[in-house]
C-alpha cells in the first residue's frame, strides 16, 4: 500500500469537489468537467491501491 498514493489521490478528490463545486456556483461547465475528471482520476488510483493491497495480501 502506497499511503503517498492514496494521499495525493485524496487531495486530488477534494480538488476536484471544489473545483466542480465552484463551476456549478459560476455557471462553467469547464470547470465542473474538469472537477469531475480530478474526482474519478482519484477513484481511479484509490481502485488501483485496493487491488495492489489485496495482490499482496494473497502473497503474503
Amino acid at each position: 500500500m502506497s499511503i503517498d498514493e492514496r494521499v495525493e489521490a485524496t487531495a486530488k478528490n477534494i480538488e476536484g469537489k471544489v473545483q466542480e463545486a465552484a463551476g456549478e456556483i459560476t455557471g462553467d461547465p469547464k470547470d465542473k468537467a474538469e472537477g469531475r475528471a480530478k474526482q474519478v482520476e482519484a477513484e481511479a488510483t484509490h481502485a488501483k491501491e485496493d487491488v495492489k493491497d489485496e495482490v499482496k495480501r494473497k502473497i503474503d
